[in-house]
């Protein structure tokens, strides 16, 4: 598992009718918001062909699936959701290498048993997660160095993948080894500093111990294809499949935030990866906000690759995420299903990916009569917009989503750079962030989540080019705005 931007815990398409319905219902509340009343109705169910994730993804030959906690085995609401929406299991730490191997040569799968036991009575597959990795090692394993280090990765790999020889449908073999930022390089780890073929040592370790199980290398920040971490991870698997490496399938982690957020050439990525000879999975997914768009997107992603396997969640509720505050996942605390969860469900059952997320409009200031515009057609994130005379042009069409987004392009969404007044109301590429979600008022404003402020033309100015700001709510026409 891994974070974005910012130092991480190391523990561990598009809609269909229904949704665009529900879309155009909310941004119809911008136009009768000015008459002083709104009413939403609530969108009909996913019509689906099948009414469980994992289900609707066998369709396809594929799995939905989720990663389990041991500890949570006893939460019955916890093991009712899990058990009837997902067909495949990870275990979320149990199976890592301080689980496993807590002393030297001496192995513990009690907690990774209890996981494993569970997923397969309930008729589940098991991914296995991981084998070698920098993070989550054992005190002993962090105090070897050069060949003591080298031989005791690989007497790991063959403990842990003899005790469940046969039983495991993926292993991550090897996670997280390419460094962040730019560089493109190997991430300075311990086990990198036994020589750098230790990824090829660790696979062909692998394969020897369980010819049967899919070998798969698993990281994150790598779903962009224009990323140098993602072109570096890209080189290294073109290279073993040269060379004749025993490498199966390239996880994607896909934890979608706003230090980095989810971006359509996602489905290049799979593509690409997938031509070289591998399988692709999307191995731990969760989205800021849990955009219902997004969480779409990211599936069709998957199906539109004959090689994609499946799609597992990283958690069932928001309550059971690494990263809860972020709201990321398809279930709510109580354990009810958010929008994004019917939205998957529907691209499971068949959503048509060449359709937008949802139907919108021009959004016009009630002052000044001008519309909501971005400068020059510009998709430059941090582009401030502006008022400008309505055309209908693509840099004025709006769409509201599940999530409460307001996207312009299909992909950027409508972002305010700050909380207080004056703060810059600017397009930037959907993350799911609350800076990027806006209520829709019975008066016509459209109020930031995370700042609690209006819409504003700034200086209450009414002319093409006025900019548009955050600022404190007073009820006046350059804060309303109705949909055209």
């Amino acid at each position: 598992m891994g974070s974005y931007a910012l130092p991480r815990p190391d523990l561990r398409p598009g809609l269909r009718a229904d949704l665009r319905r529900k879309a155009r219902g909310l941004l119809l509340a911008l136009v009768v918001g000015a008459l002083g009343t709104a009413a939403v109705a609530a969108p009909p169910p996913a019509h689906a062909a099948e009414s469980t994730l994992g289900a609707a993804a066998a369709q396809s030959g594929r799995y939905f699936g989720t990663a389990i906690a041991s500890g949570k085995l006893g939460d019955s609401t916890y093991t009712s959701i899990a058990n009837r929406e997902f067909n495949s299991v990870t275990a979320e730490n149990e199976m890592k290498i301080d689980a496993t191997e807590p002393q030297r040569g001496q192995f513990n799968f009690s907690s990774a048993d209890r996981v494993y036991n569970w997923a397969v009575q309930n008729g589940k597959e098991v991914r296995g997660h991981t084998l070698a990795w920098h993070s989550q090692q054992p005190g002993w394993m962090q105090s070897l160095s050069g060949s003591t280090l080298r031989q005791a990765m690989i007497d790991h790999i063959n403990g842990v993948m003899a005790h469940y020889k046969g039983k495991i449908a993926q292993w991550d073999v090897v996670n997280e080894a390419f460094a962040d930022g730019s560089s493109g390089a190997r991430r300075d780890s311990n086990l990198q500093r036994t020589g750098n073929d230790w990824i090829e040592v660790a696979f062909r370790t692998a394969r020897a111990a369980d010819p049967s199980a899919k070998l798969c290398y698993n990281d994150y920040n790598v779903e962009n294809w224009t990323w140098a971490k993602t072109q570096a991870m890209y080189s290294m698997v073109r290279d073993f499949k040269q060379r004749g490496v025993p490498i199966d399938c390239v996880g994607f982690q896909s934890h979608f935030n706003s230090g980095s957020p989810y971006d359509s050439n996602f489905r290049t990525t799979l593509q690409n990866f997938a031509a070289l000879g591998v399988d692709v999975a999307v191995t731990e997914l969760d989205i800021q906000g849990a955009s219902a768009s997004t969480y779409a997107a990211v599936v069709n992603d998957c199906l539109a690759v004959d090689r994609c396997l499946g799609v597992t969640v990283w958690g069932v509720r928001d309550s059971d995420s690494w990263r809860s505050e972020q709201t990321p996942l398809l279930f709510n605390n109580d354990g009810s299903k958010k929008p994004a969860y019917s939205a998957v469900l529907d691209a499971l059952n068949g959503g048509d990916s060449s359709e937008p997320p949802v139907e919108g409009g021009t959004i016009k200031g009630v002052g000044s009569g001008r519309c909501l515009d971005v400068p020059d057609t510009s998709t430059a994130d941090g582009t401030q917009l502006q008022l400008w005379d309505c055309h209908g042009g693509t840099n004025q069409q709006w769409e509201q989503t599940d999530a409460g987004e307001l996207r312009v392009y299909g992909d950027k969404c409508l972002d305010a750079a700050g909380t207080g007044n004056g703060s810059r109301v600017q397009i930037y590429g959907c993350h799911g962030g609350d800076n990027q979600k806006w209520r829709v008022g019975s008066d016509g404003s459209v109020v930031g989540v995370q700042s609690g402020l209006c819409l504003d033309a700034v200086g209450a100015g009414t002319a093409n080019g006025t900019q548009i700001q955050l600022y404190s709510c007073t009820n006046g026409s350059n804060q309303r705005w109705t949909l055209t």
